[in-house]
């Protein structure tokens, strides 16, 4: 018996730096697709703008404070949705210490650097947006500040010096408003939004079967 030509999906990863689901999200899609390569089944994986607090001040906010204004949750419940959060993420091999004294940071400036990796160097992307969540997740990082960015990109083989006159001079942040209403255009209105060829939606930070169910089935489709 024959086997199925390979086939490459496009995949768009609409998240945002600061969003744990999409740190669950990514995990459970390359766990699927670690699982898919032995059928012949690839992706070129693309990580796109959304911002979860454009309004975000430079110092951030308190996780705990945040989520009781944005969620209603209370401190127990958002430490609850933490620890179930940090076993989930946890699945894939990603390590997650946010606290109650972590903060929530504006994100803008890490999507431009993201943005440019993608444009200089898109095999370093993923790399990039790794960095990010572990600098934010694992070391609770301020994402604002420009040391830590462009260190998050040295980590993943980009140049820093050039990271830090991107930070430095503004660049790719129109390109970015752009990117992000677009993607709100398309009808994506919470992260992680996972579009496959352009057309087919996964929403949410899913377990690896559910990616993998939803993937060999496209594949097959197209």
């Amino acid at each position: 018996m024959s086997q199925p030509a390979p086939k490459t999906l496009k995949i768009d990863f609409v998240s945002d730096v600061v969003c744990p689901w999409c740190v669950v999200g990514l995990g459970g899609l390359e766990t699927a697709l670690e699982t898919l390569e032995a059928e012949g089944v690839a992706a070129d994986i693309a990580f796109q703008p959304f911002e979860l607090n454009p309004r975000m001040a430079p110092e951030g906010e308190n996780i705990v404070e945040h989520i009781g204004r944005k969620y209603g949750a209370s401190p127990e419940q958002s430490a609850a949705n933490r620890a179930m959060i940090r076993e989930r993420a946890a699945e894939s091999g990603f390590d997650m210490r946010m606290t109650d004294d972590s903060r929530i940071w504006n994100t803008f400036d890490a999507h431009r650097l993201l943005h440019w990796a993608h444009e200089t160097a898109p095999e370093k992307q993923k790399a990039l947006k790794q960095a990010l969540f572990t600098a934010h997740f694992t070391e609770n990082r301020n994402l604002t500040d420009a040391r830590v960015l462009t260190e998050a990109a040295e980590a993943a083989g980009l140049d820093r010096a050039e990271a830090a006159e991107v930070l430095a001079s503004g660049r790719y942040a129109q390109a970015v408003r752009q990117a992000e209403a677009l993607w709100r255009a398309r009808g994506i209105t919470s992260v992680p939004a996972v579009v496959v060829e352009g057309k087919y939606l996964i929403s949410g930070g899913q377990p690896a079967p559910v990616f993998e169910q939803a993937l060999r089935q496209i594949a097959r489709e197209g």
